[in-house]
């Protein structure tokens, strides 16, 4: 009977002693809040951006809030002072919009913490965040070269600012000096309808491989391609789902990963402000798996670019 009571007093002791916990320790960091400008459930961008806040509340055990449809000033200073309110201090703004937002609105908020992607972080308590995509894009684009019979293949980009877009070319030329590649723009990230236009108009020029670079209508681009028996380059996410014999691979940027590498930082008092850049060597960007229609000898070979890439920072054709 002694010995039962024992044990039980040890059970209690470690589940009360402090740094016994598999949570990490939250230093800084109190509570988190994400805005996003469309919805949380859109199975893409914003999605990533939800999945990011999920896992800092795992690691940290800490509260987590978000607001959607939050795409213009006003409503961001209304979210703010909402976040305020319970406690948050590290707040991600999932979009490059959030970034004129927040130089606005982080003076009068000195204890939190304003992130955003893709913008100019300009106030002390302000930081951009970008995914350096430029190598992403170049592996991407030779894949596409490398599987293509027809010689001809295509984007649909979003932006012409796009750094993966330029890699895309880049890295389709190394493989193939002689390929055609044709470049069309949405000029939006979701314009489903403009996107298919684009596509269909690529067909009819012989396209057999489309990386759709815009995170909003790849989905039903690369379900248009599965009809046709076309290919793919998956964008953003791991796209094989989609269909395995369509997506040769997918240029994947890990947004969760960096959202919990970012309130690490927080939690450690060493996050900077300004802008800041993310690729393949922190973690937060790769290629996913090849599907079969492409030959273990070039799969082995861009492998080892990539890591010579994480090694060097140099990409084949340097």
């Amino acid at each position: 009977m002694i010995n039962k009571w024992i044990m039980i007093l040890i059970i209690l002791l470690v589940s009360i002693v402090p740094g016994c916990s598999n949570e990490a320790d939250k230093g800084e960091l109190e509570s988190v809040g994400l805005l996003v400008t469309d919805t949380i459930s859109d199975q893409v961008w914003g999605t990533k951006g939800y999945k990011g806040m999920l896992k800092i509340e795992a690691e940290y055990g800490v509260d987590v809030y978000y607001k959607e449809r939050i795409d213009s000033q006003i409503l961001t200073e209304r979210a703010i002072e909402e976040f305020s309110h319970k406690g948050v201090n590290l707040v991600f703004g999932h979009g490059m919009e959030y970034a004129e937002f927040f130089n606005k609105i982080a003076p009068e908020y000195p204890d939190m913490h304003f992130v955003s992607f893709n913008g100019q972080a300009a106030e002390k308590n302000t930081t951009s965040l970008k995914f350096d995509s430029h190598a992403m894009g170049f592996f991407g684009g030779m894949t596409a070269a490398h599987a293509s019979k027809t010689e001809t293949i295509g984007i649909i980009a979003s932006y012409k600012w796009q750094p993966e877009i330029k890699g895309f070319v880049e890295g389709a030329k190394f493989e193939n000096k002689d390929i055609q590649i044709l470049i069309e723009y949405v000029n939006d990230w979701d314009d489903e309808d403009k996107a298919l236009l684009i596509l269909d108009g690529m067909m009819k020029k012989n396209v057999d491989v489309v990386y759709p670079a815009g995170d909003g209508y790849n989905v039903p681009v690369i379900e248009r391609l599965k009809e046709n028996q076309l290919y793919a380059i998956g964008y953003v996410s791991d796209q094989s789902e989609l269909g395995e014999d369509t997506v040769l691979t997918s240029t994947i940027q890990h947004v969760d990963k960096l959202y919990l590498l970012i309130a690490q930082r927080f939690a450690e008092n060493e996050l900077k402000s300004g802008n800041l850049s993310f690729d393949f060597s922190d973690g937060v960007i790769s290629m996913s798996e090849f599907n079969s229609h492409i030959d273990k000898e070039f799969a082995d070979q861009l492998v080892e670019y990539v890591d010579r890439y994480i090694d060097t920072g140099k990409l084949p054709n340097k």
